[in-house]
C-alpha cells in the first residue's frame, strides 16, 4: 500500500540515470498528434449537437446518444482491444487505431442517416480506446522517470490542444459549412497523425512492455490502491460529462448566447483546459500528484456550483460568473488528469503501467457515458441549469473519496 502520494516517492532518483543518454521527449509529441485528432472529434460534437439534431429531425436528448454510446463503447472495448492487439509492436498498434479512427470519420462525413452516423462513432470509439492508453503508457515508459509527468502531460496535451484549437475551429466550420465538414477535417488530422507516428516513433519503441491478459487486468483491478483511485476517476468523469455535452443548450437557454457567443465560450474553456493540463503535469512533478488532484477537484466542484446559481443572477453578473466558472472548469478538469494518471502508474507499478492506464481510460469513459446520460435526462426534463448542480455533486463525491482514501493511506 502506498505511503506517500507523490510519484517521485516510488521512482528512481535522477542520479541513477548518470552515464546513460536520456531519451528524447520528441516521441511524446508525435504521439500527441493522435490524441489531438481524437480530442478534436470527441469534444467538437458538443457544440454541434443542436445542429445535428435539427438536420436529422431528432430531439437533442435523442441525438445525445451519439455521445452516450461512443463513451460506453470506448469504456468497454479499450481493455479488450488492447489484449487482442497484444502481439503487435506498439507503434503498429497505434497506427492501426489511428487508421480505423480516420476511416470512421470519413464514414461519418458521408453518413446518410443517424444509424450510419452511430456506426461511425462506434468505430471511432474502438479506435480511441485502443490508442489513448497505449500512447500514454508508451510515453510514460520511454522517458526518464523524473520527466514522466511532463511526458504524460504532452500526450494528454494533444487532446487538450484539440479542445483549445480544434474544438472552436470545428464549431466554426460546422456552423459555416455544415456538421459533416467537421468530420472531414478530423479525418485529415488523423492522416497527419499517421504520418507523424510513422516518422517520429521508432518501430521497436516500448518493445519491453508486455501486454497482459484480461485475467491479469482483473487482478490489477483487485489491487486496493488501484481500485480506490479508479473510484475517484469514475465520479470525476461523471461530473465532467453531466455538463460538457450540453454546454451549448446551457449557454443558449440560461444566458441567451447565439452561435458566436457559444463558440467564444467554448474557446475560453479550451484555452484554460490547455493551461490546466500542462500546469497539472508540471505541478505534479514539483508538488506531488495527491495535492494537484485534490485541489483540482475542489476548484472543479466550485465551478460547477457557480454554473448552477448563474441563472438566478441578473444579466451582466450572470454572464461574468458563468464565464469565470467555465474558465475554472476547463482548467481544473484537466489539471486533475495527468496527476491522476501519475498516481495510477505508481499504484499499479511499472510492470502493470499500461494495464492501470487502460483501466483508467475505461473507467473515465464509463463515467462519461453515465454522466452524459444523466445530462440528457436533465435536458429532456427542461431543467438545463441543473446540469451544473448535478455535476457539482459528482465532483464532491470524487473529492470525498479522495479524502477518505488519503486517510486510509492509499
Amino acid at each position: 500500500m502506498l505511503q506517500k502520494h507523490d510519484l517521485k516517492s516510488a521512482i528512481p532518483l535522477k542520479g541513477e540515470h548518470l552515464g546513460q543518454p536520456e531519451p528524447s521527449m520528441l516521441p511524446a509529441w508525435f504521439l500527441a498528434l493522435g490524441t489531438f485528432a481524437i480530442g478534436t472529434e470527441g469534444f467538437m460534437i458538443a457544440p454541434l449537437l443542436p445542429t445535428i439534431a435539427a438536420d436529422l429531425g431528432m430531439s437533442l436528448s435523442e441525438t445525445a446518444m451519439l455521445v452516450v454510446v461512443f463513451t460506453l463503447v470506448l469504456a468497454l472495448s479499450s481493455p479488450i482491444a488492447t489484449v487482442i492487439t497484444g502481439g503487435l509492436r506498439r507503434r503498429d498498434t497505434l497506427l492501426l487505431a489511428m487508421t480505423i479512427f480516420t476511416v470512421g470519420n470519413l464514414i461519418a462525413a458521408f453518413a446518410p442517416g443517424f444509424g450510419t452516423l452511430m456506426f461511425a462513432r462506434i468505430l471511432m470509439a474502438v479506435a480511441a480506446g485502443l490508442y489513448a492508453p497505449n500512447a500514454n503508457a508508451l510515453a510514460g515508459m520511454i522517458v526518464p522517470t523524473e520527466k514522466r509527468g511532463r511526458a504524460l502531460a504532452i500526450v494528454s496535451g494533444g487532446m487538450t490542444i484539440a479542445i483549445a484549437l480544434g474544438l472552436p475551429l470545428g464549431s466554426i466550420i460546422g456552423h459555416a459549412f455544415g456538421w459533416r465538414s467537421t468530420f472531414l477535417m478530423v479525418a485529415a488530422m488523423g492522416a497527419v497523425a499517421i504520418i507523424g507516428i510513422l516518422t517520429g516513433v521508432g518501430r521497436n519503441a516500448g518493445a519491453h512492455m508486455a501486454i497482459v491478459s484480461i485475467a491479469d487486468r482483473i487482478g490489477v483491478i483487485r489491487q486496493a490502491p488501484v481500485l480506490k483511485l479508479l473510484s475517484v476517476t469514475l465520479f470525476w468523469s461523471m461530473g465532467a460529462y453531466t455538463a460538457y455535452p450540453y454546454i451549448a443548450p446551457y449557454l443558449s437557454q440560461t444566458l441567451g448566447f447565439a452561435d458566436r457567443g457559444i463558440a467564444a465560450t467554448v474557446t475560453l474553456w479550451g484555452i484554460f483546459a490547455a493551461l490546466g493540463v500542462f500546469t497539472g503535469g508540471a505541478f505534479n512533478d514539483r508538488f506531488g500528484s495527491l495535492k494537484v488532484a485534490s485541489l483540482s477537484l475542489v476548484v472543479l466542484a466550485l465551478s460547477f456550483a457557480a454554473l448552477a446559481v448563474t441563472p438566478a443572477l441578473p444579466g451582466k453578473a450572470a454572464a461574468f460568473l458563468a464565464l469565470l466558472a467555465v474558465a475554472g472548469w476547463g482548467f481544473s478538469v484537466w489539471s486533475f488528469f495527468p496527476a491522476q494518471m501519475a498516481r495510477l502508474l505508481v499504484a499499479g507499478g511499472q510492470s502493470q503501467a499500461s494495464v492501470a492506464l487502460s483501466l483508467n481510460t475505461s473507467t473515465m469513459y464509463l463515467g462519461f457515458s453515465i454522466g452524459s446520460a444523466i445530462g440528457a435526462g436533465i435536458i429532456a426534463a427542461g431543467d438545463v441549469w441543473m446540469i451544473g448542480a448535478a455535476a457539482a455533486v459528482m465532483e464532491l463525491i470524487a473529492l470525498a473519496l479522495n479524502v477518505i482514501w488519503k486517510r486510509n493511506g492509499t
